[in-house]
């Protein structure tokens, strides 16, 4: 079973004496999200959102603003997310979605132990993957982000618009992120996940 196997790797990379409680795959819900940590030496950009920004996404897509971006996907999607700029969603999210200059797909793997979460980033994977593709993709797995169970506020899954398979961590600073998996695929990880966090 793929969770079994995710379990083994993820205890793998905990801390010495750590136990992994529960283990999950999931990718950021579709959505407005936190805006990312300030990068130090990129300049400061202006916050205004026009109507032809929000156009101009809609009629070109590859030609892209920011702030219209976010209009879009408020509108076709929702919130899925929420903090201020360097919150705890914030890094989360640019951790689970970092720049990939090779153009990778990774999928995200999230862990409770009993100390932390962990936000765990796989190998490169491939759509028509052989057994060794798999493998070594979970070989590299490595952490990309974690948080000390004191900084989980709480965490549920629920409805979000047609998907009844949403998990929300909330962090005590104020900030969450949403996390969900395909509508065909079960929603009891996720409820195991919400349940050792909230435990």
């Amino acid at each position: 079973m793929e969770e079994t196997r995710y379990r083994d790797r993820i205890g793998q990379l905990a801390e010495s004496g750590e136990r992994v409680l529960t283990v999950a795959q999931a990718e950021v819900a579709n959505g407005a999200t936190p805006a990312p940590p300030r990068d130090p030496g990129a300049p400061e950009v202006s916050g205004r959102t026009t109507v032809g920004s929000v156009l101009l996404n809609v009629l070109a897509p590859l030609a892209t603003w920011d702030r219209g971006d976010r209009l879009v996907d408020v509108i076709a999607w929702g919130i899925a997310g929420r903090g201020a700029t360097g919150s705890a969603a914030s890094r989360l999210h640019r951790a689970v979605n970092p720049l990939r200059p090779d153009g990778q797909l990774r999928h995200t793997l999230l862990a409770v132990s009993d100390r932390r979460l962990l936000v765990c980033l796989t190998g490169p994977v491939k759509l028509l993957a052989s057994r060794g593709d798999d493998e070594r993709a979970l070989a590299e797995t490595r952490v990309a982000w974690s948080a000390s169970r004191a900084e989980v506020a709480s965490a549920r899954v629920g409805w979000h618009r047609l998907n009844p398979k949403r998990l929300r961590i909330d962090f005590t600073d104020g900030s969450w992120l949403a996390f969900t998996v395909p509508i065909a695929e079960s929603g009891r990880p996720l409820r195991d996940l919400a349940a050792a966090l909230s435990g």
